[in-house]
């Protein structure tokens, strides 16, 4: 295995403790204002970014967007993990009529007379959340790095924060991060299905009263059965991509995050620093060519000397040559990804 890998399991790995409540469950252990938490022995930080026109735009902007994303994939720390989530959400009501409706402007002294417009306006945009049964979709991206201390933790994720709106800004998409409260919020959403709108959350007052702040996210219960888990009166199953097709459409996982219903999908990307990914690459080649010489060291001893080399060994050797180019001359990485 890498070790770049090997050494993040590792970092993984914790002693299991048994929960014996609903808050034990949730792993994280502290929360700061900024949006920073502790989650394990790891630091999190949550930046939220907007979607951007990938599926409409040309050949040539496709191109130059995925380049950028490219870009955006090799700027990440070999010394973190970033997750990327896709998350379909019932909309809060209260947020939507405060941020997306028209505002009415009365009979006051700014009244206008276009009410009777704003209002069929709104009317439709609600029309149109109901008809999608109020689900909407967020795309987060999350960085999680051991550190020190939080402060230490403070100043890698500003540096990574710049770099991120960089590259989306770059993408036609904005990055914003996430402060403690909107990161609560996801929780208490995914928890609590159905009661989106009873969110309260003060991280003063709850200090200053003691409280612990699971308390404002936590499901009334929490069930594990064998194959599926029981959050209050709803029932989920975590679904796990371990490997993939040598060929997927750059539509899959809009496919799969069509779903008209509470869905979380994350990829998580854990790039690997080039010179461990050269030494691998150099070592798959290498098991590559010794089999094609095996090959034709066996054809030999038959008499065969006008053997033609598989189909399936010399695709390897041709995309592995490309891979380990890619890497040496075109300044890419590796990046190890699970779903």
């Amino acid at each position: 295995m890498i070790k770049t890998l090997k050494t993040l399991f590792k970092q993984d790995r914790e002693r299991f403790t048994v929960p014996k409540s609903v808050q034990q469950a949730i792993p994280i252990t502290a929360v700061y204002e900024d949006g920073v938490f502790l989650v394990g022995k790891r630091f999190s930080k949550t930046f939220r970014f907007d979607d951007i026109n990938f599926a409409v735009a040309g050949k040539e902007d496709k191109e130059a967007m995925f380049l950028e994303y490219s870009e955006l994939l090799n700027s990440l720390d070999s010394g973190a993990t970033t997750k990327i989530t896709i998350n379909n959400r019932r909309i809060n009501k209260s947020d939507f009529e405060k941020t997306i409706l028209i505002p009415m402007q009365g009979a006051g002294g700014h009244a206008d007379g276009l009410d009777i417009y704003r209002k069929e306006y709104n009317q439709m945009l609600v029309e149109k959340i109901s008809g999608g049964n109020g689900i909407v979709q967020e795309k987060y991206i999350t960085v999680s790095v051991v550190k020190k201390d939080v402060e230490e933790a403070r100043a890698y994720f500003s540096r990574i924060g710049a770099d991120l709106t960089t590259h989306f800004n770059r993408l036609g998409s904005v990055c914003v991060e996430l402060d403690a409260t909107d990161r609560l919020r996801i929780f208490h959403d995914f928890y609590r299905v159905g009661e989106e709108t009873s969110f309260r959350f003060d991280l003063s007052e709850t200090m200053r009263k003691g409280h612990d702040f699971k308390d404002f996210i936590c499901p009334d219960t929490f069930e594990y059965e064998r194959d599926c888990f029981r959050i209050g009166d709803k029932w989920g199953r975590v679904l796990f991509l371990r490997e993939y097709a040598s060929y997927i459409k750059d539509s899959m996982v809009s496919e799969l995050c069509d779903l008209n219903r509470n869905m979380m999908f994350s990829i998580d990307v854990i790039p690997v620093p080039t010179d461990e990914a050269v030494r691998e690459v150099e070592n798959r080649l290498l098991g590559v060519e010794t089999n094609i010489t095996n090959f034709q060291r066996k054809q030999n001893e038959r008499n065969n000397f006008a053997a033609v080399i598989p189909y399936d060994m010399e695709r390897q050797r041709a995309e592995t040559r490309e891979f380990l180019d890619d890497l040496t001359t075109r300044d890419q990485r590796m990046s190890a990804t699970r779903s």
